[in-house]
């Protein structure tokens, strides 16, 4: 039994043959002793293609940039870029940091919170958004603003709110 799950762990912890290129392309910007440098967008194109990183897949990336297993895990538990954990189709990172704050994120949150039915750190029933806190997603001047997937949005009300999940 521990073989076969050991099995379906190594099966999830692999890349297609085009991920471990973009991370060759990616690690040739750096001089050979420099691989290390291109750890965080290797662990990018890890979750571009699973949509989250298992313990497994970081170990695995680590293996495939040449850096110890740890490195890896600081670097993915750091940043909340990363996702730890499955999410779902579109992850919403709410930014709350004093700027978005000051000019409403609170009553954004509480508006995506009840249309979709989830909290933070939540996935919807369907699996077609998760909802993240993030700390700064440096567009203050926008504020309040989240990023779905990797788009940003800015000045949000709940109206433009609902505009922007219907597109997802």
């Amino acid at each position: 039994m521990n073989e076969q799950v050991a099995d379906q762990n190594a099966a999830a912890a692999s890349l297609s043959q085009a991920a471990l290129d973009e991370i060759e392309r990616e690690c040739a910007k750096y001089p050979a002793e420099r691989r290390q440098s291109a750890l965080l967008a290797a662990l990018r194109i890890a979750q571009d293609e699973h949509r989250w990183l298992s313990n497994d897949m970081i170990e695995y990336v680590a293996g495939v940039i040449g850096v110890p297993a740890v490195r890896a895990f600081e670097v993915a538990t750091f940043y909340s870029m990363y996702n730890l954990k499955p999410v779902g189709e579109n992850v919403i990172h709410l930014c709350t940091n004093i700027s978005c704050m000051l000019r409403g994120c609170d009553e954004i949150q509480r508006h995506i919170e009840e249309k979709l039915e989830i909290g933070l750190g939540e996935t919807t029933a369907d699996g077609k958004f998760t909802l993240k806190e993030v700390e700064c997603l440096c567009a203050c001047a926008g504020a309040p603003m989240m990023q779905v997937n990797r788009d940003y949005h800015e000045n949000l009300t709940p109206e433009r709110v609902d505009e922007i999940l219907a597109r997802y």
